[in-house]
């Protein structure tokens, strides 16, 4: 009963005539006047977002974003980018111009890839890495490390997505020297992980883990270098 009161005198309220202007009132100047300019709501819902600046399209056409990583066009590579995000979708925008959208992945979700396959190009000409270099370099490491890169590369739809996860592990040779990653590779395949990444390598080379695994010693011609101090059993036979 009161919502039907109450509905009435708004209705009376909007139908009586201006004071000062008798021939009209706030109903018919809504209907005549105002009501024709309105357009339609947006199709969406309104969502709060937030602006991510400054991030760098890396060389697999990928942004990074939350340890999770959304493709760009190749054409954007090396280029800056700011990141729209909202509850459900990222957006990349270069300045004004929106690059990409995608599904935003949760915020449980850890080294993902959102691609959209026509962001990569056809051929490699946009970046100095591809996957046979990047191969090349494994192989020269050592047998563990090339299995290692051989499995990133099998885990991931698209090649570009090797390349990120590939590098990081190969680049602790700079730190680590290659042998001890080498070692580190041995142990991690070991364990039986069927995709080893960084984050499984590094921990093992950190915490030298590679020094007293002797199981993974990788063979070397120094290995079988007696030094000249151990005499074999021929000597000590008379020969």
């Amino acid at each position: 009963m009161l919502r039907f009161e109450v509905s009435r005198k708004l209705r009376e309220y909007n139908d009586a005539p201006f004071q000062k202007r008798e021939d009209a009132s706030r109903s018919s100047c809504f209907f005549a006047d105002e009501k024709p300019l309105l357009r339609p709501l947006p199709a969406t819902p309104y969502e709060v977002c937030r602006w991510i600046y400054g991030r760098k399209v890396q060389m697999n056409c990928h942004v990074s974003y939350m340890r999770n990583f959304y493709s760009v066009n190749w054409a954007y590579v090396g280029k800056t980018v700011d990141l729209r995000v909202t509850d459900t979708t990222l957006e990349i925008y270069l300045g004004a111009e929106r690059l990409a959208t995608h599904k935003l992945f949760g915020e449980h979700v850890r080294n993902r890839y959102s691609t959209n396959e026509a962001d990569l190009p056809r051929d490699k000409a946009y970046s100095d890495w591809d996957a046979e270099r990047i191969r090349r370099w494994a192989r020269r490491i050592g047998p563990s490390a090339e299995e290692v890169v051989d499995r990133i590369f099998a885990s991931v739809r698209f090649e570009e997505q090797g390349y990120n996860p590939s590098l990081a592990i190969l680049r602790l040779s700079h730190r680590y020297g290659a042998e001890r990653l080498e070692r580190a590779c041995a142990i991690a395949i070991k364990t039986g992980i069927r995709s080893p990444r960084y984050s499984h390598i590094e921990p093992v080379l950190k915490t030298n883990q590679d020094k007293m695994d002797e199981s993974v010693v990788p063979d070397s011609p120094g290995d079988e270098d007696t030094g000249g101090y151990v005499r074999g059993a021929g000597y000590y036979g008379g020969e």
